[in-house]
């Protein structure tokens, strides 16, 4: 197995865990200018496949919420312990 999964064969909860890893890798500031620059890339690249998951679950979740004529219903979001 390589170190690094390619970006499509991550899950979202992958991404952020080591989003996080570099943004803590990054605050300690004791990593070379180089080596920074390549963490920063690669948080960079996480942050937009974290956002574009976000995004399609999202237009997901409206097209659930659609009514029969196509308009958007909103509805709150409930837990399972707030239904019952």
């Amino acid at each position: 197995m390589t170190i690094e999964k390619k970006a499509d064969q991550q899950t979202f909860e992958e991404a952020m865990k080591k989003l996080e890893s570099i943004v803590q890798e990054l605050e300690n500031g004791d990593l070379p200018l180089e080596q920074a620059m390549e963490k920063f890339e690669e948080g960079i690249q996480l942050s937009k496949f974290c956002s574009g998951k976000l995004d399609e679950t999202e237009r997901k979740i409206t097209v659930l919420l659609q009514d029969q004529d196509g308009r958007t219903v909103e509805k709150p979001f409930l837990d399972e312990a707030e239904e019952k």
